[in-house]
């Protein structure tokens, strides 16, 4: 590295100092924290953005959100070449860089790993990385952190993408870095475009009532509700009402994450919106639920989850590829056909994950983590993972991608609308539809509505699908959280020695009683989910085995 580099970096940091006593750890979501908190670690992650950039020699993302949070809250992250989440490997330089307690000290490093990384600051092609926001105050002044970060590497380009949702972020650097136009307007068009195909391509004759065009939505007073409510405009044959969209407190009473976890309806939904179909996103709008509120029972609703919304996707997918393989040798379709897997977690409710087998489809479970899920989702032609709390989506691999679009070529000269081409043109509309950098609630939200059209279901019917089983989740304080070692995708604890064995005595004591344990990723406690076939049931399955975990090694506080 240049001294004019050197000098540049030094004198830039020099304006945004840590602040005291405040250590930081980059995880799932990035870097939160109390916005005023985090001036020089956005302008710290501005520089490390850039060193992606120049490592991949491909644009990279930076997008500023601390999605359901409080708004008082802020965060950023940083969005990889392929338009996921920045890669593992430079997880623990991120959480060096925003710790470093000076100019000097942050200097070192950065030369130190752009020499392990064999990152050139010369003669290569300049960085460049595409900056977004949400509605929060604390936004412009973050982003101005991170622009001065990345103006910090000599040559280096920043460009501010304006109030975008995090997956539109996410999604333009994957378009970018794909030759493809990476704006708004290139975003709404591939949506709304791949969602009038699938609109055309439903079953003739599915019944139709004017209430299920109908669905209402809850924007979360922020960035999605505002995005939304401009782009209904573009989709014909569904009628779309949103709420929260901006006229009140960001994430209070309202989005996702407080639907999924009160399970109650959000601000401004009552016993009037009684049967209809209802939709929550959450503040950054990369999570979805959906919901119905409950006739004369106050503010109470019917949840219907991540993992219904998987089980939907799962059903169409599978349909779509069983008339593409259907009257053809196993030799003759093995050109096309596809490996398709859903990606859950441990915390997925079992009643979810036994209907999926059920139905004949390969379920996989990974660790904690969107970043897991995503990795594993990846090994499939088609993987569709999503988390109970509405964040997923569903990944087509490149390779399957070219098949299926050389078959689609092939049947459209042959058989020009039979069903067979019909399903490959839904496979294709449904890859461009869907967003496949990270989980997004607007093209979630379309392909649910698209699929709930072409089945001719009703919310309810769609809620019928299973019964979840009854759950508790509790959190027991210890002394060291890493004296908990689990594996098997945390179904099982293998130390404390004889933990698991004793958890295993007490899951038998009750029908359809299923309990894991996993330490916290985030401060000493030890999390515990339990399932049975009653409230009651789980709720004694949960603390009992709350009980081993503080005798094992608690601290007396559960």
């Amino acid at each position: 590295m240049k001294e004019n580099q050197q000098s540049v970096l030094v004198e830039s940091a020099a304006r945004f100092p840590p602040p005291k006593g405040v250590k930081l750890s980059y995880g799932t979501a990035g870097f939160r924290a109390d916005a005023s908190l985090l001036e020089s670690t956005v302008f710290r992650v501005g520089i490390l953005a850039a060193l992606r950039s120049l490592k991949t020699g491909s644009v990279t993302g930076v997008m500023i959100t601390a999605s359901h949070n409080q708004v008082s809250d802020n965060g950023v992250k940083v969005a990889d070449p392929s338009g996921g989440m920045l890669t593992q490997d430079w997880e623990p330089f991120a959480d060096a860089i925003a710790n470093a307690p000076d100019p000097s000290s942050l200097l070192q490093l950065i030369i130190e790993f752009a020499k392990k990384e064999d990152i050139s600051f010369e003669g290569g092609r300049p960085a460049e990385v595409l900056l977004g926001r949400d509605t929060r105050p604390s936004g412009e002044a973050l982003l101005d952190a991170a622009k001065q970060g990345i103006s910090s590497i000599v040559g280096a380009i920043g460009t501010d993408m304006g109030v975008v949702t995090t997956p539109q972020l996410h999604w333009m650097v994957r378009a970018r870095n794909r030759g493809m136009e990476a704006s708004e307007s290139s975003y709404f068009h591939q949506l709304s475009s791949s969602f009038r195909c699938l609109m055309d391509l439903k079953p003739e004759g599915i019944r139709k009532n004017v209430d299920d065009n109908t669905l209402v939505v809850d924007g979360a007073d922020g960035v999605g509700g505002e995005k939304l409510d401009h782009f209904k405009k573009m989709l014909t044959g569904l009628c779309i009402e949103v709420r929260n969209r901006g006229d009140g407190m960001l994430n209070e009473g309202v989005g996702a994450d407080y639907v999924q976890k009160e399970k109650v309806a959000p601000r401004g939904f009552g016993p009037a919106d009684a049967g209809l179909r209802c939709a929550s996103l959450d503040g950054d709008a990369d999570r979805l639920v959906y919901f119905s509120v409950k006739l004369n029972e106050n503010d109470k609703i019917e949840l219907v989850d991540g993992d219904k919304i998987l089980s939907l996707f799962a059903l169409f997918i599978k349909e779509q590829l069983s008339i593409l393989n259907e009257g053809e040798s196993k030799k003759e379709n093995d050109s096309y056909r596809a490996h398709l897997g859903v990606v859950q977690t441990a915390y997925a409710n079992g009643a979810s994950t036994d209907y999926l087998k059920e139905m004949g489809l390969e379920v996989v479970l990974t660790p904690t983590g969107v970043k897991y899920l995503h990795e594993k989702a990846t090994e499939f032609d088609i993987g569709i993972y999503f988390e109970a709390n509405g964040h997923g989506t569903i990944l087509f691999s490149e390779a399957f991608r070219c098949r299926l679009e050389s078959t689609h070529k092939t049947l459209l000269s042959t058989s020009e609308g039979s069903a067979k081409q019909k399903a490959a043109s839904r496979l294709l509309a449904v890859s461009q539809l869907i967003n496949q950098a990270v989980g997004d609630a607007l093209s979630g939200l379309l392909l649910v509505e698209v699929i709930l059209q072409y089945m001719g279901w009703s919310i309810c019917r769609w809620n019928e699908l299973y019964h979840d089983l009854p759950s508790r989740q509790l959190k027991v304080k210890v002394v060291d959280r890493t004296a908990v070692v689990t594996a098997n995708a945390e179904t099982v604890a293998v130390r404390p020695i004889g933990i698991q064995e004793a958890i295993n005595a007490e899951i038998a004591k009750y029908t359809q009683g299923r309990c894991f344990i996993r330490p916290s990723g985030t401060e000493d406690v030890v999390r515990v989910y339990a399932e049975a076939t009653t409230q009651d049931a789980a709720d004694a399955l949960a603390s009992s085995v709350a009980e081993l975990v503080d005798q094992y090694l608690g601290s007396g506080t559960t």
